[in-house]
């Protein structure tokens, strides 16, 4: 079992790493964090998508607000 994980940090840390050991080098901290910019951006991009996808659902007016709206109230 011992052989399995360390199967898997090598796997982990001398193949799938080697990108980000690239850019931990890198002289500018613009171009060492490019990969944690792409992912803010999709992020943020993912969120504003999110926020008016539930804009559009809530001025539809498809849910019911009142109390006894649900079995549990």
């Amino acid at each position: 079992m011992e052989s399995f994980f360390r199967a898997i940090e090598d796997l982990f840390v001398n193949v799938l790493f080697i990108p980000l050991d690239a850019l931990r080098f890198m002289h500018s901290w613009w171009g060492a964090s490019t990969l944690n910019w792409i992912f803010m951006i999709i992020g943020a991009v993912a969120f504003v998508y999110w926020m008016l996808q539930l804009k559009k659902y809530n001025d539809s007016g498809e849910e019911r607000k009142d109390v006894s709206g649900h079995s549990f109230l």
